[in-house]
């Protein structure tokens, strides 16, 4: 069985953020639920109070909550 690899159907993009607020970063994949791995750097980010994971779909969102320089 050959494996289709998964894609980048749209790619993330630079997104102006406003200290305080919350962003949200998406990007869409070529294959509907597949597994998405968020990283800052070499460090996997994990759920929490400042980060929200959501996927439906093909679609794969960061939302990155009371943004900071840092988060850049």
């Amino acid at each position: 069985v050959l494996a289709v690899p998964v894609l980048f159907k749209q790619a993330l993009e630079n997104t102006e953020m406003e200290e305080g607020k919350s962003v949200s970063l998406r990007c869409e994949l070529t294959k509907a639920d597949a597994t998405v791995m968020w990283k800052k750097g070499e460090a996997t980010l994990q759920a929490s109070a400042k980060y929200e994971m959501k996927q439906k779909g093909t679609v794969a969102e960061l939302v990155i909550h009371n943004a900071q320089p840092e988060d850049a």
